[in-house]
């Protein structure tokens, strides 16, 4: 039997109650940043602090700016509407760059132009056009390269073309692109450790192993040509039932972390911000989508793996309370840390943005 979370439509001005119902360390506060975004999805900001938006809600790039400085977004710009699936936004050198399924748009000089944006530059068009897992995340690394993930094009499948369950880079140009990370299901995140550089990502595990299995992942790639398991293995040693018998576990790096099982962990990041207490200093903040086909539903927050000695050591619970009993009213989706280090949080179901930051009063 499928079950799904029943949708809670949410008027705007329902908003900012309802984030009462966030329950989050003490200290810790949360409110509006950007309301009316629909759709919500990545996060990425400019060199100005423009914060770009992209969504799957009519092909549309959003962005905001907060002109005076309350931390509130008060100005509202479409950058592009009409696009394929534009989930994936990054910035880099004063240009905006925007995934679609199949192509990487470049918008050059994108903060002097908001209210008239440039017609984008095609940096590179290859990628498959398949929409099941083929929207992207995107984030240039510590490298100079920029990161596109390419989904697996189904549940649970082998494919012959060894871009599908990746994550592909290339230069900034579009060129020289070439697959960094095989046996990736499905991430829509992934940051760089601040002092080793390795990479860090989520993955989302397979459907209809039932309600506890398989796990999402975090995983850990520190050099080029690392396999991650899917389809043949989940988590750290979970035999897929299909395709298991081919390959198994013992070929694959096993997650350094699994997370719960169909949480839909999305965007991470690590808190390089300074207004955090320490003990917040370089862990990783992941946004949990939630579930879609388990019962009772799961994830619907965003949690912290905490490291210590550079490895991680916990899984926990940061904030909650987008899921009411069995009906959701938000989506976290992506985490980006701001200038003052507090926390942006997009909801592509409440179709906005949240501010978390720490006071140290309740």
């Amino acid at each position: 039997m499928l079950h799904t979370v029943f949708s809670v439509p949410l008027h705007a001005d329902e908003l900012e109650e309802s984030l009462s119902d966030i329950k989050l360390p003490p200290g810790f506060h949360i409110s509006v940043y950007a309301k009316e975004i629909e759709g919500a999805r990545s996060l990425a900001r400019g060199e100005r602090g423009t914060l770009f938006i992209g969504s799957r809600s009519e092909g549309t790039v959003y962005a905001v700016v907060d002109t005076d400085g309350d931390f509130r977004a008060d100005q509202r710009f479409i950058i592009a509407r009409g696009l394929n699936n534009p989930n994936g936004v990054a910035f880099r050198k004063g240009a905006l760059y925007v995934a679609e399924i199949n192509r990487i748009l470049r918008y050059d000089h994108i903060e002097n132009n908001l209210k008239s944006p440039p017609i984008p530059v095609v940096i590179n068009d290859s990628f498959p056009r398949d929409t099941h897992h083929g929207w992207k995340f995107i984030r240039f690394g510590p490298d100079g390269y920029l990161y596109v993930p390419v989904g697996a094009p189904c549940n649970i499948c082998e494919s012959t073309d060894p871009r599908y369950a990746s994550i592909m880079r290339m230069q900034a140009d579009g060129g020289g692109l070439e697959i960094f990370a095989k046996g990736v299901r499905n991430t829509v995140g992934f940051d760089w450790h601040p002092k080793r550089k390795s990479l860090f990502f989520t993955d989302n595990g397979r459907d209809w192993m039932g309600n506890n299995q398989p796990p999402d992942e975090l995983n850990m790639a520190f050099k080029k040509g690392m396999h991650f398991g899917y389809p043949y293995c989940h988590g750290k040693k979970i035999r897929d039932p299909e395709f298991g018998k081919k390959e198994g576990c013992t070929e694959s790096t096993p997650p350094v972390m699994e997370l719960g099982a169909h949480v839909a962990a999305l965007g991470m990041r690590f808190y390089t911000g300074k207004q955090f207490p320490q003990e917040y200093y370089d862990q990783v903040f992941i946004a949990e989508h939630g579930s879609w086909n388990r019962f009772p539903p799961s994830g619907y927050r965003i949690t912290m793996v905490r490291f210590s000695s550079g490895k991680p050591v916990s899984y926990d619970v940061f904030a909650e309370g987008w899921l009411r009993g069995i009906k959701a009213w938000g989506r976290p989706v992506d985490i980006e840390i701001i200038s003052d280090g507090s926390m942006l949080v997009s909801d592509d179901k409440a179709d906005a943005v949240y501010r978390i930051w720490y006071s140290g009063k309740d």
